[in-house]
């Protein structure tokens, strides 16, 4: 038998003490994503156990005294670096030799919007829980400005469920509820209404201050495979489109719409069906990723422009944006 590393043994010694401090059914989920941590690794796990201590620790810490994360929050870097800490946790992850970045020429035009305090909304699909540090990893050495000022819109899981809240906070987030989790339980409705209005009414201030980037997946969940195993872009919701357009028009500052592709879906794959509870199980892979960005979208002239309804016009905007994520999609999966 091999002998056991100083790391390891270290490691060992830390999952004996979570699993006194949580419940069973959160530590065989803790101990699945150790383990899968650990294949997806191979050979340099070892190098990587300093790190996985680190998120055991937080995570610990999060089982005890839940951080409440206000509807902007602003990612915290001291005493500890949050932001550093999620992205050397999954930067192993991911095979950066076969990653990819695409639309290139349309960030070059996106930075220096920012720079005159426009506002940019990346219209999105999503597909992994690190989804935010994914998109930071492929961007921080060309674009690190982009990469640590993008405001990402975040649903209630992962700002409770507390083995991802160490990843969230060391994001800039706008949290809100989605329709899918606002009546659960139906006694929190209200306050979790009240909790939305307040997000709107900040992100509101942000878009008239200027110079954000926005991400937002208006599908108000994960992509899944279909029947047959292939990955789907879920739809757009026109009523959310609908809501950031008017946002950022209230905000009389020029905002671009972009559309914005992932590739991701290996690296943390999402439970095959849909489940309101929190305590999802967590399997991760060494993979290569891609993003995909393309050239601003005009909101108001677009094919079938002219369609008098309204609510048509809306259904048909939602659609045509998620077409085009949908494409650039298709070509990343494929290349």
């Amino acid at each position: 038998m091999d002998k056991k590393s100083t790391h390891e043994t270290l490691l060992e010694a830390a999952c004996q003490k979570l699993q006194s401090q949580i419940s069973p059914h959160y530590y065989a989920i803790a101990l699945q994503f150790i383990d899968g941590y650990a294949r997806a690794l191979k050979g340099a796990f070892d190098q990587a156990i300093p790190n996985l201590l680190l998120f055991l620790q937080l995570a610990e810490e999060q089982f005890k005294h839940p951080y409440r994360f206000e509807p902007y929050h602003k990612k915290v870097r001291h005493p500890i670096d949050y932001y550093t800490f999620s992205l050397d946790f999954i930067r192993p992850l991911i095979d950066l030799s076969r990653s990819s970045l695409l639309g290139e020429s349309h960030l070059d035009t996106l930075s220096k919007a920012l720079a005159r305090k426009e506002n940019v909304i990346l219209l999105a699909n999503h597909q992994t829980e690190p989804d935010p540090q994914a998109i930071s990893i492929l961007l921080e050495k060309k674009y690190p400005h982009l990469a640590e000022t993008m405001i990402f819109v975040a649903g209630a899981r992962v700002v409770t469920d507390p083995l991802a809240i160490p990843f969230s906070m060391g994001c800039d987030l706008l949290c809100i509820y989605s329709k899918r989790y606002i009546n659960s339980p139906p006694e929190g409705k209200e306050a979790k209404r009240l909790h939305n209005k307040k997000t709107m009414e900040q992100m509101s201030r942000l878009l008239k201050e200027g110079g954000k980037i926005i991400y937002v997946a208006p599908s108000g969940g994960r992509d899944r495979k279909n029947q047959q195993g292939v990955i789907e872009v879920a739809p757009f919701d026109p009523a959310s489109v609908e809501m950031f357009y008017l946002m950022a028009k209230k905000a009389k500052r020029p905002t671009l719409f972009v559309p914005l592709a992932l590739s991701t879906y290996e690296l943390l794959p999402p439970p095959e069906t849909i489940q309101i509870e929190l305590g999802e199980l967590r399997t991760t892979n060494r993979t290569p990723i891609a993003i995909s960005f393309a050239k601003p979208f005009d909101m108001e002239h677009f094919e079938e422009t002219e369609e008098p309804n309204k609510l048509k016009k809306r259904e048909i905007r939602a659609q045509r944006l998620w077409a085009i994520v949908n494409a650039m999609h298709t070509t990343l999966v494929q290349s």
